[in-house]
């Protein structure tokens, strides 16, 4: 770690942070007028290199570095405890940051929350917390993307390249968001065919490269020869899974420099989208929305180029799937479906569509998927 990067979090000052927001009506936070200017601070959980979730937001950063007014302040490998506090404290108080991403999902609650009562007049917007007016400060927010339904077109590829019947999957944490991926992916391969099974393994941290690579291999060796991943930084994953001769789909970047044989696509975050909207609205002086939701056809979401190991059937199924995922409204669970435990999650003719807000609390893990969220 830098010196600058330690004096972030040491050299803090106790006075306030300058600029005031004005009181806002739900469900936006206001400005009371234009900036001229605008600091913007964005703190990643791990290196803004490692291949995945941080090097996703670090990418959407940098366009906000070329945008006219704008100053971004950085840090990196900050843990999901109090050091984010003293990471935001210090964005604020020493650059002036009057708008904060912590990005990683343990920053939420009770981090960012905190933060926002101590500093009123500074606006937070965290990725994938689930923030409600009733209960949530004014100047806090939370931004996601549908990218379950990146997720179900890799299932969709993984369905026609296995020949198996068996995929994997390699899951950090059994949070609704994880929970809605595992599920997808499998929902996606058994769109090709029903009789596919997903093994899900749950390492319990966001990176641990050494169990990721131990449940890549475990997952390889119980039969699955088509692996994804829902941790910060698949690349580990990825290689492990490749080097074992199993086909790979990637998730939150680009993995296909890694394994560009075996590298089917990917689910990838295009979080630019969502940050320049959120600093044009800093500059104007206009709203910033609370909640702010997006997929594939917002461009929240993409998906990475389809690889050589990707069958004509393959890739006429994906892009079919694609379009009708960019019309809007399209379900993935849909009745009638049980969970793994045989209890049921939709009744026939029930579906939920990616906008549905049931699934940001999602519990379950679908029938064909073997694991357990405890």
């Amino acid at each position: 770690m830098s010196h600058s990067l330690i004096s972030r979090r040491t050299l803090l000052k106790t006075s306030a942070a300058g600029a005031a927001f004005g009181a806002a009506g739900l469900p936006f936070s206001l400005r009371p007028a234009r900036a001229a200017s605008a600091t913007i601070g964005f703190i990643y959980v791990g290196p803004k290199d490692d291949y995945g979730y941080n090097q996703a937001h670090a990418e959407g950063a940098k366009v906000l570095k070329g945008m006219s007014g704008v100053t971004v302040v950085e840090e990196e490998n900050v843990p999901e405890s109090v050091d984010v506090q003293k990471t935001m404290e210090s964005m604020i108080n020493l650059d002036d940051a009057t708008l904060v991403f912590p990005t990683s999902f343990g920053y939420f609650d009770p981090h960012m929350l905190a933060m926002c009562k101590k500093f009123p007049d500074v606006q937070f917007r965290h990725c994938g917390g689930l923030w409600h007016k009733d209960k949530h400060p004014a100047n806090a927010g939370s931004y996601f993307g549908y990218i379950a339904m990146g997720q179900y077109l890799n299932g969709v590829v993984a369905g026609h390249a296995t020949k198996s019947k068996k995929i994997g999957f390699v899951a950090a944490k059994p949070i609704p968001q994880v929970l809605n991926n595992v599920n997808s992916f499998l929902l996606g391969a058994r769109s090709v065919d029903p009789s596919i099974t997903c093994q899900v393994i749950f390492t319990g941290e966001w990176s641990l490269a050494v169990k990721e690579a131990e449940a890549t291999n475990a997952l390889v060796d119980q039969g699955a020869d088509v692996i994804t991943c829902h941790v910060d930084g698949p690349k580990v994953v990825v290689q492990t899974a490749a080097n074992r001769g199993a086909f790979v789909c990637g998730y939150h970047a680009s993995q296909a420099p890694l394994a560009p044989e075996k590298y089917l696509t990917g689910a990838e975050w295009n979080w630019a989208t969502v940050y320049e909207m959120y600093a044009k609205h800093l500059l104007a002086g206009e709203p910033l929305p609370n909640f702010t939701r997006g997929g594939l056809a917002d461009g929240f979401v993409k998906m990475s180029p389809l690889g050589p190991g990707v069958s004509d059937a393959g890739r006429k199924q994906f892009e079919a799937t694609l379009a009708e995922i960019k019309k809007g409204g399209y379900a993935v669970i849909k009745g009638p479906l049980k969970d793994n435990k045989g209890k049921e999650i939709a009744a026939a003719g029930k579906a939920f569509p990616e906008t549905a807000i049931e699934l940001e609390s999602t519990g379950f893990l679908v029938e064909g998927v073997q694991g357990s969220t405890s």
